[in-house]
């Protein structure tokens, strides 16, 4: 036991340094991209224009229905060959970006469709434009109702960055994995990997907890 606390403590900085440099960063960025990805593919999905409510339906069902891993491989390896190439970090923001975005959509048509639409009505009724309709209506009730699963969407992200290790980008489980190679202790590397994973995932839900919390004392403040 002692023999792994030293390793852990020695391998310590060098994990952190790539969580902090690359797994936070790739995570941020994707999921800033997948938010907008998403919003602009719920808006497609309610259209009444045809062809782009289908060309929204295609979309998510791709991203939804195929494993991150494949979606690396075709956007890595598989567009050089068609005359796209992409450096590692363009590959895996874009390929986690689009992944993540397909499932905020629905994450946020689900959360639209679930405002009461005695709402629309009264909108209407005030003769709100579609955009005020969007801006004081459906967007900030959206937002509320959607809050617990657009943070579990990100923390599934922060754990599929661990995929991107196989197109030889060093983040968190990478690094984990080379030093697991060079000391042959899987067992000690991987297992202070996951604890790392863990802790990330406790702030992230103690967070998404509180912003939830913040969110309904809002709201109620606003309805008395």
């Amino acid at each position: 036991m002692e023999r792994y606390l030293n390793l852990w403590a020695e391998s310590l900085p060098q994990l952190l340094a790539s969580t902090v440099a690359v797994t936070i960063p790739l995570s941020l960025i994707s999921f800033a991209l997948a938010l907008l990805v998403g919003i602009v593919s719920a808006g497609a999905r309610t259209s009444r224009f045809a062809p782009v409510n289908w060309l929204a339906w295609l979309y998510i069902w791709i991203f939804r229905g195929t494993p991150l891993l494949v979606q690396l491989f075709i956007v890595f390896y598989g567009l050089p060959k068609v005359g796209i190439a992409l450096d590692v970090w363009s590959a895996a923001i874009i390929t986690m970006s689009l992944h993540t975005g397909a499932y905020v959509a629905e994450t946020f048509r689900s959360a639209v469709a679930a405002i009461p639409g005695g709402q629309f009505e009264a909108a209407a009724t005030l003769n709100f434009t579609r955009l005020q309709t969007l801006r004081y209506v459906v967007i900030p009730q959206a937002v509320r109702i959607a809050l617990p699963n657009l943070g579990n969407n990100f923390i599934d992200l922060i754990k599929g960055t661990s995929l991107v290790s196989v197109i030889s980008m060093v983040d968190l489980f990478q690094t984990g994995k080379q030093i697991a190679s060079r000391t042959f202790e899987p067992l000690a590397m991987y297992s202070e990997v996951a604890i790392i994973y863990l802790v990330i995932f406790t702030l992230l839900t103690a967070a998404q907890s509180a912003l939830e919390k913040y969110s309904n004392r809002y709201v109620r403040s606003n309805n008395a």
